[in-house]
């Protein structure tokens, strides 16, 4: 199973959020009330002890402060709704094609059968099982030592088809120490939708999947 390093995702279109007028409208009354409240302060100010240089700043700097957040919270908004936009736009290229989940599901096309896993720390020994929908092994296959990170196997499927129900189990080692692998299988996107701020990839084996979970894309 050939991996390449994941790009992004979304075949939806959604409605792109820009830094709204009410968010530049309430900022601009929010600095209108305060200057309002600043003046009528210092209008009605005791003559004998006003207010000095530095608190008539301060006030103003807080003014601006609050200014300056209302603006980066509207632009923040603009910016997320325009990132899910571009993610939806291009998960329309990923509809019917494969990408790579976690998972322990064995694809098999043309008599082969690949599977995939995740090591997070290189291995001395790499053994993959074949199983059946029972969970009896069929087939194990010795890989040997493996670096770390995505690594890929193939096994020879003979008269299994992907209707099967094959699955795969992956154990490593670093001498004596077993190693955490996590299996990794292909699946086809049908559909992929969005909600909010979320993508989610519809896939023909696993479901529902959020975006974050792909692995990597064929």
């Amino acid at each position: 199973m050939t991996v390449s390093s994941m790009a992004s995702t979304s075949d939806v279109t959604s409605t792109s959020t820009t830094p709204s007028a009410t968010g530049t409208t309430s900022a601009a009354n929010m600095s209108s009330t305060f200057l309002k409240l600043l003046v009528t302060q210092m209008q009605n100010q005791d003559p004998l002890n006003p207010m000095d240089n530095s608190q008539v700043t301060s006030q103003m700097a807080q003014i601006n402060t609050v200014s300056g957040i209302q603006t980066l919270n509207a632009s923040v908004q603009g910016l997320s709704g325009q990132f899910v936009q571009m993610q939806a736009l291009q998960g329309a290229s990923l509809v019917g094609h494969d990408v790579v989940v976690q998972g322990n599901s064995l694809s098999i096309a043309n008599g082969q059968g690949e599977g995939g896993f995740q090591l997070a720390s290189a291995a001395s020994s790499v053994k993959v099982d074949i199983l059946s929908p029972s969970g009896q092994v069929v087939d194990s296959i010795d890989l040997g030592a493996q670096s770390s990170g995505m690594q890929s196997f193939t096994w020879p499927a003979g008269t299994a088809t992907d209707a099967s129900g094959l699955t795969f189990r992956v154990t490593a080692k670093s001498g004596a120490t077993t190693l955490t692998a996590t299996p990794l299988m292909r699946d086809l996107v049908d559909a992929v939708s969005t909600s909010g701020n979320s993508l989610t990839l519809e896939l023909q084996k696993s479901g529902s999947v959020p975006y974050s979970a792909i692995q990597a894309f064929n």
